[in-house]
């Protein structure tokens, strides 16, 4: 077997169950906050779209997709991003994928070279897939910190030559997955010019993109800072973008990967032999929800509400504010992370996810850690009786530590 599947390791969620496991929790309906799986209903017309074309299970579905779905793809992208009219060429710039992380992890062993100094560099904390798709492409991941004295971005200007010289991809990940951090303009300007001056790819992470509270002020991508600056090639740059958060159908796994046609040529090729084309039904299903932006305005305001309303029951207690987009909470905790989740779970019968199993150590640091990810996905109801339920607990805490 590959060497490299030794250097993995468990996913956070496989902590989470090997955590929860040495206790018993109280007798109290379970609340979920730990998974970023929404629980809002999907879109009607998109399951409507699925099941009319329920007979095309029977046609093999091709690579690139039908034509449609990537026009439709394109289209978006253009106007949500303010991109240069028939910039994205939808033959050329938008591969279709089965959701982002399944596009990760296959970009990424089609993207690097595989030498001994070949680096991934990633935000810390970050998606594990970044960490798993470099060890398997025949690279290290190198991991920059972020925390709270840089907002929850990684401090650029501190990484080191030799660093960007290793490079072949930089991950970003913006709105971030576990901080909520949108990456600003000024700093995308900054990292297209030294992938220029370096030769390595950004990859962008984006899938939390349309999960926002101010609607005069949508989050920045990639493709967007490209355009400002009038690089309507988008040279070295990639972006990847999902239905799952967007339209809250994880289960119908669609998204694309768009940007540098150099890079998405190469790429589509490699999907050949991935194996991985989406079946055409659900491409149907796709170009419904791309094309509609009602139901996503919709689903902001009740991630809004939400947001409001958990905060106002946990600022008391807990160091935690509104993220600059995203549906997480990243709340700093008074105790160690893991003791904190292992206990509130034994307590309140609720689940969330330590910080420090979505970070690794760096100088001796851990910036996940005494952190913890709340993913406010479920309903209102739900979402408010779990925010009083980890009120009760820190309170209980901080009584008893008196």
């Amino acid at each position: 077997m590959n060497p490299a599947l030794l250097d993995l390791q468990p996913y956070p969620f496989e902590k989470l169950t090997a955590l929860k496991a040495q206790v018993t929790p109280v007798d109290l309906p379970h609340i979920a906050f730990s998974i970023g799986e929404p629980k809002h209903t999907s879109p009607a017309f998109v399951a409507k779209a699925l099941t009319d074309n329920i007979s095309l299970l029977g046609k093999y579905p091709t690579t690139k997709g039908i034509p449609e779905l990537s026009e439709t793809i394109a289209n978006w992208c253009e106007k949500r991003f303010n991109l240069k009219p028939e910039s994205i060429n939808p033959v050329k710039n938008v591969v279709p994928v089965n959701g982002t992380r399944e596009a990760i992890f296959a970009f990424i062993q089609a993207a690097v070279t595989r030498s001994d100094d070949a680096l991934v560099v990633c935000p810390n904390p970050f998606y594990q897939i970044y960490e798993g798709a470099a060890y398997l492409a025949g690279a290290k991941p190198h991991y920059l910190n972020c925390t709270a004295e840089h907002g929850f971005i990684p401090d650029y200007d501190a990484v080191d030559a030799s660093i960007w010289q290793r490079c072949q991809v930089l991950f970003i990940c913006s709105p971030s997955n576990p901080t909520g951090a949108v990456t600003s303009l000024d700093t995308l300007k900054k990292l297209i010019a030294l992938a220029d001056k370096y030769d390595f790819i950004i990859a962008s992470d984006e899938c939390y993109s349309e999960i926002y509270f101010d609607e005069q002020n949508p989050p920045i991508g990639l493709l967007e800072a490209c355009a400002k600056i009038g690089r309507d090639d988008y040279s070295r740059c990639v972006v990847m973008h999902s239905l799952s958060k967007r339209s809250n159908l994880p289960g119908l796994r669609s998204g694309f990967i768009a940007g540098d046609q150099s890079l998405l040529g190469p790429f589509l090729q490699y999907r050949t032999y991935h194996g991985c084309a989406m079946p055409v039904q659900h491409q149907l299903a796709s170009i419904a929800a791309w094309s509609d932006e009602q139901h996503v305005i919709e689903n902001r305001d009740v991630y809004r509400e939400k947001f409001a309303k958990v905060i106002e029951i946990l600022s008391p207690v807990l160091e935690v504010s509104q993220p600059d987009a995203s549906f997480y909470l990243w709340a700093k905790t008074p105790i160690n992370d893991e003791d904190f989740a292992k206990n509130l779970f034994a307590e309140q019968n609720l689940t969330l996810l330590p910080g420090s199993y979505l970070s690794r150590e760096v100088e001796g640091a851990i910036p996940g850690e005494n952190y913890v990810r709340m993913a406010l996905v479920a309903t209102l109801d739900e979402c408010l009786e779990g925010a009083h339920r980890i009120r009760s607990f820190v309170e209980k805490q901080m009584n008893t530590h008196k």
